[in-house]
């Protein structure tokens, strides 16, 4: 009952601009199980209170397949020359794609021990070093590996212990503009772990290329925020602000603007709460429409990945950071879309996933689409 009240409440108290959640009270993590309260504000994308998309922002194009014929892709990190490495969550396996579409095996990668929602997910590179996080034998983990001629080198652990799970196991890594690493990760389904600051899940990590505290770390440790139940996404701004894609579970997702030290809330509140101890999310989502995954920024705009929702939301941003009204696209159209990466041609590269178990595997599924995008 204390926690029916707490989803109540906060029901009553989001004013949100909102739309969708997608982990769900089961051992999914990307599927609700119950819709929100009848109370609850109308979605993102038809809340008349927004500020309607400028004229100026980036619109997709007509998508191009990249590759098909893949196994839930999970993320993308472009080399210097423009290829990117795409990790299969469910194979362990590292694939090099070209934009042109050749796609060869890197590597089967060792040690990945693929459950539920973990496996081999995420992947950043910096210079000649590749980072992996995944799922082994006894915790999710961080490891660097030297990359030249094509291959991995000798795999050095970073970062262990970071709990795994079924399900809600993070994943996501991406280097920062300040040159740091960051990592995201899931509480596993022990939603008080995420409350923890001695704990690594349900946070945001920060650390360096050795897996050290990074320097300005609030806590002096690798949390660099908390209060997260599975964040799958991170994208900076070009003034350097980090936002975050995270699951909610029965009524509520959000996009979160981080900020070191901040504690996002859950278990204690999920989507809006306005409880002062706890920051808020800057937009929020009804769980039908998003189980949100990849972020990316390009365009004047944050653009999302909608698993349940079977979208790609795109978030214009103005230069302060604030956000504009949402906008759905391709909605329906290529099903679970989980990756989304900006590539360095300037288009958006966004991955399906199709073939994770909870969703219905098309002809040439799973795909890696390119999606130009147009200024008027």
């Amino acid at each position: 009952m204390r926690k029916l009240r707490k989803i109540l409440l906060v029901a009553g108290l989001a004013v949100a601009v909102g739309a969708c959640s997608a982990t769900g009270g089961t051992a999914s993590g990307e599927a609700a199980t119950a819709p929100p309260p009848a109370d609850q504000p109308s979605t993102a994308a038809d809340d008349p209170g927004r500020d309607s998309p400028p004229r100026d922002i980036a619109r997709p194009g007509e998508p191009r397949t990249v590759a098909r014929d893949l196994a839930v892709p999970w993320a993308m990190a472009f080399l210097p020359g423009g290829d990117a490495l795409v990790t299969e969550r469910d194979t362990a396996r590292l694939l090099r794609v070209t934009p042109r579409g050749r796609v060869t095996e890197v590597a089967t990668v060792d040690g990945v021990e693929p459950h539920g929602e973990g496996g081999l997910m995420g992947v950043a590179v910096k210079g000649e070093e590749v980072f992996l996080y995944f799922t082994a034998a006894e915790d999710n983990r961080i490891v660097r590996y030297p990359f030249a001629g094509g291959r991995l080198g000798a795999p050095r652990v970073i970062v262990r212990g970071i709990p795994k799970g079924g399900i809600h196991n993070g994943g996501r890594l991406a280097f920062g503009p300040d040159g740091y690493l960051y990592a995201t990760t899931g509480e596993t389904g022990h939603d008080q772990l995420a409350q923890r600051r001695d704990s690594l899940g349900g946070k945001i990590l920060r650390m360096t290329t050795d897996g050290a505290p990074a320097p300005g770390n609030p806590f002096g440790t690798l949390v660099y925020s908390l209060g997260h139940r599975n964040v799958q996404g991170l994208a900076w701004d070009p003034s350097g602000r980090l936002y975050a894609s995270e699951f909610g579970q029965n009524a509520w997702d959000e996009l979160n603007l981080i900020r070191p030290g901040a504690n996002y809330g859950w278990p204690e509140v999920e989507g809006r709460g306005d409880d002062p101890r706890f920051t808020n999310p800057v937009l929020t989502w009804h769980t039908s429409e998003a189980s949100p995954s990849g972020l990316a920024y390009a365009g004047g705009s944050l653009w999302m990945g909608a698993l349940r929702g079977r979208r790609l939301w795109q978030i214009p941003l103005d230069a302060n950071g604030r956000v504009g009204r949402p906008v759905a696209r391709f909605t329906d159209v290529y099903g679970r879309l989980r990756g989304v990466a900006a590539a360095p041609d300037g288009t958006l590269w966004v991955s399906t996933s199709n073939k994770d178990g909870r969703g219905s595997p098309r002809a040439g599924d799973d795909r890696i689409l390119s999606v130009p995008l147009r200024t008027p």
